[in-house]
């Protein structure tokens, strides 16, 4: 590997780097609203803690596949089955009912969360990992001190965003489910994406993104209101 410093503030570099800036704005939103959406059910005193340990782990794994598995993230049928893995999470979490305010529940939730986090923010950072190296492959040298430089700036921009549209899912439960169509969105544009098998897809990218939102919230729906029965039913049963 090239000396990491090597090239550091160089015209090209800040050059390099303002498109890495803007990157990671662009890319690094619907990781926020997955966090947001895996904590949303946590007890209050864990949701910061499991955005703050769920977010810099994710980036952690950011920074180790891009300086190692960059090649490997590229190759044929990773991102098509990355989308219908994140397809299933976003269903999960919009459908997550658990009421975590038992003491004895918090810490197994707890964990699930950050598991939650680090799985499917992998998942949605592969396009944010590739886009990131082939930036930073535009510079003469300094290549990877300028993806190191971009993933650790995508910290702040995902855990900031991630509290603030989790106080937003507070507030307007309903974006809950915004949340989990911007995530079905997002698998529809991993898989068109995909080396292998996103050649066969590229020409119904836009059907296919509405199909995804749609069996989203349409399966997201159903399940919560067959969910809201069942309790209404159990509860009157037990009066």
């Amino acid at each position: 590997m090239e000396n990491i410093f090597a090239g550091m503030f160089s015209p090209e570099w800040f050059a390099a780097l303002s498109g890495i800036l803007l990157l990671d704005i662009l890319l690094s939103g619907d990781n926020a609203i997955l966090i947001a959406l895996a904590c949303k059910n946590l007890p209050e005193h864990n949701k910061k803690k499991a955005i703050f340990i769920g977010g810099f782990g994710a980036v952690f794994i950011r920074i180790v596949c891009t300086l190692f598995a960059t090649s490997v993230l590229a190759a044929p049928y990773i991102e098509f089955i990355g989308g219908a893995a994140l397809l299933y999470i976003a269903v999960k979490l919009v459908t997550d009912h658990k009421d975590n305010t038992e003491e004895g529940e918090a810490p197994a939730s707890f964990g699930a969360a950050v598991r939650t986090i680090l799985i499917a923010d992998f998942i949605m950072s592969i396009d944010n990992i590739l886009s990131l190296a082939g930036v930073a492959n535009t510079v003469p040298e300094g290549k990877w001190s300028l993806i190191i430089v971009g993933l650790l700036i995508s910290i702040p921009i995902v855990l900031c965003g991630a509290q603030i549209f989790l106080k937003l899912m507070q507030k307007v439960p309903a974006l809950i489910y915004a949340g989990a169509a911007i995530l079905g969105w997002t698998a529809a544009e991993l898989m068109t994406a995909d080396k292998g098998l996103g050649m066969y897809l590229i020409d119904y990218a836009l059907g296919l993104k509405i199909l995804f939102v749609a069996l989203v919230l349409g399966i997201g729906y159903y399940l919560n209101q067959k969910y809201k029965k069942e309790n209404k039913l159990g509860v009157t049963e037990h009066e």
